[in-house]
């Protein structure tokens, strides 16, 4: 029933880290990999591979409610926003009803984050990256709009303790994701940072030489004095993280793939700049 949702979170995921570039891009990486899913051993049946392609549909929606209600009210920007996303996602008549439905009950003042996220913890904790996948793209969702506000954020940090991240973990992961939508937009990506700056170009400022440096620095998440064995150990990880076939063979579902894909290339125009700096600097 769910066969399309490859596609479909791959081209969302695609235009919230590289706008309508991406969007292509992501369908056509999740298009591939639903082409190529038979040529691995599942981790999951169909029936529960289905199960947890609903589950997560539910979840992404329900929590860009929940998210877009941190401060009190949705503002017609956020309603947009979550428009233009469904939009993108080419949904039917009745799955853009559902993914409504989804988005009004994480905003409800009942909304219960610990029900929904014991319920995905039960089929995420048989796959090891979807958790993290998930909370990446949320966060990334959530600073789709150029802006993070603090009850937004709280709202982040809350996810990230139920799906069991400690508040370094969490607070890592957000550094390294806002460096990342920074670094991204600086060298002109859009992403999810760009995105939200589309009707405000005018006011933005290309960042210094020294601050795209440490933007570089902070997207592979290490001090600026490392050492070059441990940061290209950093990289590396970050890329085996993040790698299409590793995922695969751990079980991620096709529709997050892209987004290691589009993190494994800012991972390494990072890592590019820092080198170069390096190299220019030491001879």
């Amino acid at each position: 029933m769910f066969m399309w949702l490859g596609k479909v979170i791959g081209a969302l995921l695609g235009f919230a880290v590289a706008n309508v570039f991406g969007l292509v891009v992501g369908a056509f990486i999740g298009h591939m990999f639903d082409k190529s899913l038979g040529q691995f051993k599942p981790v999951l049946s169909a029936q529960e591979r289905e199960q947890a392609e609903h589950l997560f549909f539910e979840t992404v929606f329900q929590l860009m409610g929940y998210v877009a209600k941190a401060d009190g009210r949705i503002s017609e920007e956020e309603v947009a926003q979550a428009e233009q996303h469904m939009a993108q996602m080419r949904l039917s008549g009745e799955q853009r009803q559902q993914a409504i439905a989804h988005f009004k009950a994480g905003a409800e003042p009942d909304f219960d984050l610990v029900a929904l996220g014991g319920r995905f913890n039960e089929v995420a904790n048989r796959l090891p990256k979807l958790k993290q996948t998930l909370l990446t793209y949320v966060i990334n969702m959530a600073l789709a709009d150029g802006r993070l506000d603090p009850a937004e954020e709280a709202c982040l940090s809350q996810i990230a303790a139920q799906m069991g991240f400690s508040g370094f973990a969490f607070n890592h992961l957000m550094a390294m994701l806002r460096a990342q939508a920074g670094f991204q937009q600086s060298h002109g990506a859009g992403g999810a940072f760009g995105q939200g700056h589309a009707g405000g170009q005018q006011s933005y400022r290309p960042p210094s030489a020294a601050d795209e440096l440490a933007m570089a620095y902070e997207a592979l998440g290490v001090d600026e004095q490392v050492s070059d064995a441990v940061l290209k150990k950093t990289y590396r990880k970050l890329i085996s993280e993040n790698h299409p076939d590793k995922l695969m063979g751990q079980g991620v579902p096709q529709e997050m793939i892209d987004v290691a894909t589009e993190r494994s290339k800012t991972i390494q125009t990072a890592y590019d700049l820092i080198k170069k700096h390096r190299k220019a600097v030491n001879g």
